[in-house]
Parts: structure tokens; C-alpha cells; sequence
């Protein structure tokens, strides 16, 4: 789950990170009152969930309270990569000597969290990647110990600060490491963390990501608003019927019971040439109307030539997934083709209520994956 900058800025404040003072505006009107409050030389960030916003014109340097108004009202009514502006935060302007880069992100394949720096700031760390590779150094950090005065050392070193600056450095990788580990986060980023005139070090920009699993933990920041930025309408919907959906490129829909059951089945839909256009588990013990409302979202998506429905029936039985096919097909019409793989409980039920209906219904699950490619192919 991404956080806007102002969201981030405000949950790292909190931790003492030094991040410029800021006012969250949601209309054009109250850039005055923001911009006295901060006895003027503000920055206008418009606010959207996408980066590059440098690039696309969205941060304004108003020089007078006039050019401040229109400049706000001109964010207000452009898009940013597509995506509306609803607020700004008008923030006071820093004096920067030096661009850096500073990131903490979670590295799976460590299963520890790494410190990213660069002393290249300013700019996107995948550009960086590209072109200097040199210029970024990866530091992993020990779980059981945490952040270490070593690692201040490393970072100063690599993003060749002074003495001086250190002590500021190592308060801002500590704080950093706390605000990742409380708020579950998968990434904070300080692009660019800057060197200021006076020889400061300051988080200009802030980027906080959360791990999309904990967010039950933080439905604080949970909104409406983000999820329709996030997710399609499809998985919006999947969510309210406790269904986990995710929209993918291919022509064949997959509705399964259990993730690991729904990835094999599209690893092996792809290893028989054919393409995937959905993850959608229903999870164990689906009710009949959360099997209709997954179905009921699949056939949504115009790309569909085959339908493959794979359930191994514990506590799910295999004849209310085979009526909750039926009756899905009777209320909308259904024409595209379906597969279904059924093993479990009540598996010969569930087979004839679904051949009375004309429906391939087959156990081995190798045979039902080479159906569903092989009618897609032809459809």
C-alpha cells in the first residue's frame, strides 16, 4: 500500500526525522493561508501516488503569494500520469548544497531489511541502477541486532559526508529502521535526501510503502480512495466477498480453492502454451454465493475464450461449487466455454449436476489445463 508524501512525512515526523515543515491543502483558496503560516518561499507538491512528478510539471516554485494562487489552482486542474490532483502540500523551501539518496527496503531473498544509498539523488534509483551502478551500495542489516553505529559510518562514507554530519546520519537510519519495523513497511525512500547550504542533512521528498498483508494492522490509512488508485473495480469487488483477485494479461480465467492450488494451475496453463488473464482464489469453505460472485467477476472481462475451474474439495464441497457453476450460467447467460477440475468431497455429486449440463468436467488436473489451452486456441 502506498502512502502519499504528506502521509509518509507525517508518520516519519513522529520518529524525529528532520523533514521540512509542511501544510496539506485541499483547495486553491487556503494556498495563502498556508503560505503566510510558513512566512512565505514555499514549494507546491501536488500529491499522487505515481513518481516523476518533477518531470511532469506537478512541483511549483511560486516566487510572490500571487503566483503562489495560481500556480496552486493550475495543480488543482492538471493530471499527473493520468491521476487527478485533490491536494498539495505547500512546504517550505530548502536550501540544498547536494542531492542524495537514502531507501530502506525489504529484501526477500535476505529476508532482512537493506539500506540502499547513493550519493546520486534527485533522480529515479532504477535510472541510477542503469546507468552508474557503481554509485549505489546495498548494506544489509542483521535482525537481530538492527541498525549499528557501523552502518552510519558506511552511509556517511558512501555518500561522502563530512564528520560533522554523522551524528544526523546515524539518528536518521536508527529512526528510519523503527518507523519500517512499527509500520510494516516494505519501503521508505528519501529521494532526495539533501545536504542543505548550512550543512544540514534534511528528507526533502519521502516515500513510505506498506506490505499490502498487514494493512489490518494500519486501517487508519486504509481509504477509498487509495484502493480505486491500486486495485481495478474487479478487485475492489473480489475484496467484499472475502475473495483475493488479481487481473493479469492472458485469455483464460482461473477460479481455484487456495492460493497455492490457483499458482499451480497457472504455472501450468502457461507451461501448455496457454495464457492466464486472473488469479482468483476463493479460499477454503466458499460459500455458494461467494463461488457466484467470483464466477460473476470473471465473465466481466471481455478477453475470456475458457473458464477453468479447479477445486479439491475439503471443507469446500464439490456439489455446491457444481450449483453455484449451474445457477452462475442460468443468471447471466453464460456462453464462454468452461473446464472444470473437481476432486474432494462430494465430487461425484458435484460431476453430475455439471454433466447434466453439458460442462467438461474431468479429476486429473494435467487433463483439465490441456482442455482449457486447447478450447482457447481454438475459440
Amino acid at each position: 500500500m502506498k502512502l502519499y508524501e504528506y502521509e509518509a512525512k507525517q508518520i516519519l515526523q513522529k520518529y524525529g526525522l528532520p523533514i521540512p515543515k509542511g501544510v496539506i491543502i485541499s483547495s486553491h483558496k487556503e494556498v495563502v493561508s498556508a503560505w503566510e503560516k510558513l512566512c512565505g518561499n514555499v514549494v507546491l507538491k501536488a500529491q499522487v501516488l505515481v513518481g516523476g512528478r518533477g518531470k511532469a510539471g506537478a512541483i511549483k516554485f511560486p516566487e510572490s503569494i500571487e503566483e503562489a494562487k495560481q500556480l496552486a489552482q493550475e495543480l488543482f486542474s492538471m493530471k499527473v500520469k493520468g491521476l487527478p490532483v485533490a491536494r498539495i502540500l505547500v512546504e517550505e523551501k530548502v536550501r540544498i548544497k547536494r542531492e542524495l539518496y537514502l531507501g530502506m527496503t525489504f529484501d526477500r531473498s535476505l529476508k532482512r531489511f537493506v539500506i540502499i544509498c547513493s550519493p546520486m539523488g534527485g533522480i529515479e534509483i532504477e535510472e541510477i541502477a542503469m546507468s552508474h551502478p557503481e554509485a549505489i551500495k546495498v548494506i544489509p542489516i542483521d535482525p537481530f541486532i538492527g541498525v549499528r553505529p557501523y552502518h552510519a559510518m558506511e552511509v556517511c562514507k558512501h555518500l561522502k559526508l563530512k564528520k560533522e554530519n554523522y551524528k544526523e546520519l546515524s539518528a536518521i537510519l536508527f529512526n528510519m529502521y523503527k518507523a519500517a519495523m512499527d509500520h510494516d513497511a516494505e519501503l521508505i525512500e528519501f529521494n532526495p535526501l539533501v545536504l542543505t547550504e548550512d550543512g544540514k542533512v534534511m528528507c526533502v521528498d519521502a516515500r513510505l510503502n506498506i506490505d499490502d498483508n498487514a494493512t489490518f494492522r494500519h486501517m487508519e490509512l486504509v481509504s477509498e480512495e487509495r484502493m480505486k488508485y491500486e486495485l481495478s473495480d474487479e478487485e475492489i469487488e473480489a475484496r467484499k466477498y472475502g475473495l483475493s483477485y488479481v487481473k493479469l494479461d492472458g485469455d483464460i480465467g482461473i477460479l481455484g480453492n487456495g492460493a497455492g492450488l490457483v499458482m499451480a494451475t497457472m504455472d501450468m496453463v502457461n507451461l501448455y502454451g496457454g495464457k492466464v488473464a486472473n488469479f482468483l482464489d476463493i479460499g477454503g469453505g466458499a460459500s455458494k454465493e461467494q463461488i457466484e460472485k467470483g464466477l460473476s467477476i470473471l465473465i466481466k472481462d471481455p478477453r475470456l475464450k475458457v473458464l477453468l475451474v479447479n477445486v479439491l474439495g475439503g471443507i469446500t464441497r464439490c456439489d455446491e461449487v457444481a450449483k453455484a457453476i449451474v445457477s452462475t450460467i442460468e443468471k447471466f447467460k453464460i456462453k464462454i466455454p468452461m473446464v472444470v477440475r473437481l476432486v474432494g468431497t462430494n465430487e461425484e455429486l458435484g460431476r453430475e449436476i455439471l454433466e447434466e449440463k453439458g460442462i467438461h468436467v474431468l479429476s486429473d488436473m494435467e487433463e483439465a489445463v490441456k482442455k482449457a489451452v486447447e478450447l482457447a486456441k481454438v475459440s
